[in-house]
């Protein structure tokens, strides 16, 4: 009954936070539990939450562990415990899945939904483990109430069923998300002839992108950039805006995260290399947002970034790139323009600004990036 109450308030308590929005206790906007939670995996076709369903197997769960007593009817006991050996079942292949998914392919983890998924484990373990020794005791013959391997058989159907999630969510491809709204200021231009970008600064349509080299979001999306350029055919550009997600140069960040310790030196590092060498940028940009063949993505450090960095322009002209007035002008404008644009705590990135209006955007690939730059920044389809 404990652990089936844990698991409905976990699991209640990041449903209530899917609907209502915001962030979690503890995981501030890009942190990796923001980025489980805002995956495509938090959901079943990006309608369904996976933490209503567990919320609604855990009450179920609660519900029946009232009736699995001895005092209660055997008719009913016998009815309760398929019914726990079934959502036991679910709550274990659930686990299994979504560590697999954490693991494989967000590469990040959310402590909520691990203590989750441990409590589910603990259960069926208990559960499975407990059932077959339940015994009808009014009977002559003291019959078991469940089997050993109705049991087993009882709790692979409800892996089944999460089988059956799991292809849904594969399957059904979630709709582009994306949050929007309009900044009442003045925003900070950046002449695209004079900063870092992908595309051509005579492009017709200059997009500002605010991102952190930290943020997994920003990396996957950052693959898109060059796609939706070519589609463009040379009318768009991205004007490369670091924001980093850390106090230390951003004041617009409530709290820090160990996640983005490093975060406002690996902007500074990236901006000299501009300085010191504009053509090196982009090879360096590429690098800071490849994985490793092989492996999964993960952020450089800064004693390799550094590295990459005099490999690429030199020592020397790496050194004095750095004491260059223009770097901390360049990050103090796009850190006011991640400011203004900043609504209701939602300090997210990657962020798109075009004129007044700004967007953080959730796109699976280049189709919906696209989109998400026509429905919400007003430019017309390529």
């Amino acid at each position: 009954m404990v652990l089936s109450a844990l698991g409905l308030t976990l699991s209640g308590y990041l449903g209530w936070h899917y609907l209502e929005g915001g962030s979690v206790i503890g995981c501030g906007g890009g942190s990796p539990c923001d980025q489980v939670l805002h995956s495509r995996w938090s959901a079943v076709g990006g309608v369904l939450p996976v933490s209503g369903l567990a919320a609604g197997a855990y009450l179920a769960m609660l519900v029946a562990s009232l009736f699995i007593g001895p005092a209660t009817e055997v008719s009913v006991r016998r009815l309760a415990w398929r019914a726990m050996l079934v959502l036991v079942g679910a709550a274990a292949g659930s686990a299994v899945w979504f560590i697999i998914v954490q693991e494989w392919f967000i590469g990040s983890f959310c402590p909520y939904c691990m203590a989750t998924h441990i409590t589910g484990l603990l259960l069926a373990a208990l559960i499975i483990w407990q059932a077959p020794k339940q015994f009808d005791d009014d009977s002559s013959d003291a019959r078991r109430v469940i089997g050993v391997l109705p049991a087993f058989g009882l709790a692979l159907g409800g892996v089944v069923l999460t089988g059956i999630m799991a292809a849904c969510q594969v399957h059904f491809k979630p709709p582009t998300v994306y949050i929007g709204g309009k900044s009442q200021d003045d925003l900070p231009v950046i002449n695209p002839h004079a900063a870092p970008l992908v595309g051509s600064p005579d492009a017709r349509y200059v997009v500002t992108l605010l991102f952190d080299y930290n943020c997994p979001h920003c990396q996957q999306m950052h693959s898109m950039l060059n796609e939706v350029v070519r589609r463009y055919n040379g009318k768009l550009a991205f004007v490369l805006g670091p924001a980093p997600l850390n106090t230390h140069c951003n004041p617009y960040i409530p709290q820090d995260l160990d996640e983005f310790k490093d975060s406002c030196e690996l902007a500074k590092i990236a901006m000299a290399v501009w300085v010191a060498k504009r053509e090196a940028f982009s090879n360096f940009d590429n690098w800071m947002f490849s994985p490793e063949p092989g492996h999964l993505w993960h952020p450089r450090t800064v004693q390799a970034a550094t590295a990459k960095a005099v490999e690429l322009v030199g020592q020397a002209k790496f050194n004095a790139a750095k004491t260059d007035p223009w770097l901390n002008q360049y990050l103090q404008n796009t850190i006011r323009i991640y400011g203004d644009t900043t609504l209701g705590g939602n300090n997210a990135v990657p962020k798109m600004v075009f004129g007044s209006h700004w967007v953080i955007p959730e796109p699976n690939d280049a189709d919906e990036l696209v989109s998400i730059l026509h429905d919400s920044l007003g430019l017309p389809s390529p």
